[in-house]
Formats: structure tokens, sequence, C-alpha cells
């Protein structure tokens, strides 16, 4: 098994052996792509899927700090934030890169940059450059990725 996240087309395959690819519509950075600490970009290069995070909790369960919040997302609790948010719900997949001073150790580990695959509202739109650096899908898509992939799988972030 194993995941290319395009960032032309916006995309996301999971490859799987003796199976048809499976293509999502995804957003990665509205800032483009890069690998520095800070830049709001997503990061290119070799990954692997260090945690799952959220099996089994409802779609558009809220996360916080990668905590489930106990809330679920609703227009209703879009409206008691003013402040824009950077809503990651549903499920997560951390993200670690596995290229020494590329996308590991130092100020640009994606790891430590936070750098995850995450359901986001059914609103948001996919399939243009719109996130702060993470790599974000619509919840239903999120959960079939999520329910499919194990920790290790290994994921290809292209410019192309």
């Amino acid at each position: 098994m194993h995941i290319n996240v395009r960032i032309a087309s916006q995309t996301l395959e999971l490859l799987q052996k003796g199976a048809e690819t499976i293509c999502y519509s995804v957003s990665t950075a509205s800032k483009g792509t890069g690998q520095q600490e800070g830049s709001w970009q997503t990061p290119l290069g070799r990954h692997i899927i260090r945690a799952k995070i959220g099996e089994g909790l409802p779609l558009h369960a809220v996360f916080v700090g990668r905590r489930y919040t106990g809330e679920i997302y609703s227009p209703e609790l879009l409206q008691q934030y003013s402040e824009r948010r950077d809503w990651i719900l549903s499920r997560i997949l951390w993200l670690s890169g596995l290229e020494p001073g590329y996308n590991r150790l130092g100020n640009v580990d994606t790891m430590r940059r936070y750098i995850y695959i995450h359901g986001s509202p059914d609103t948001a739109v996919m399939g243009e450059p719109g996130s702060r650096g993470c790599i974000r899908m619509h919840g239903r898509d999120m959960i079939d990725l999520f329910d499919r992939v194990l920790p290790g799988t290994t994921i290809d972030i292209l410019p192309k």
C-alpha cells in the first residue's frame, strides 16, 4: 500500500496491491509547498503515517491538539468561534518525514510541524489549495482513507 499526494492536481491516490487505485480530491497549503517550520506550506518528499487518531469517532468529530473535544462540527458551532479556525475533523493521519535534512529533523521536520492528512467541513473547497500546510479532505473521504491504511504506510507528496 502506498499514497501519492499530487500538489498540481490537488489529489490523493491510494495505491493498493492487486486493487484499483482510489483517488480523492484534497486541499493542500494556500501558501504552496515548502519544508520550513512556520512557513504554513505543505512539505514535499517521502513520508510515512506515524499515527492514526480518531478511530471510531463520529463523522465531523472536532479535534484540538489531536484530542477529541467531544464536539461535532456544525454551522452553530462555527458561529460560536469568531476567529478564523482551521477545523480538524473526523480523523487524523499524522505524517513523519523520512528524508533527514529535507523533511525530517531540525527546522524541516514534518512531524514537529504537525502536518496531517485530516478531515474538514463539507463546505471546505477541495481541488484547490486552501489549508495551512496540512492535506485536507472531506469527512467521509477521510474516514474511508483512514479505514484502509495502517501506520507505516508510505506517502510521497509530489509537486506534479
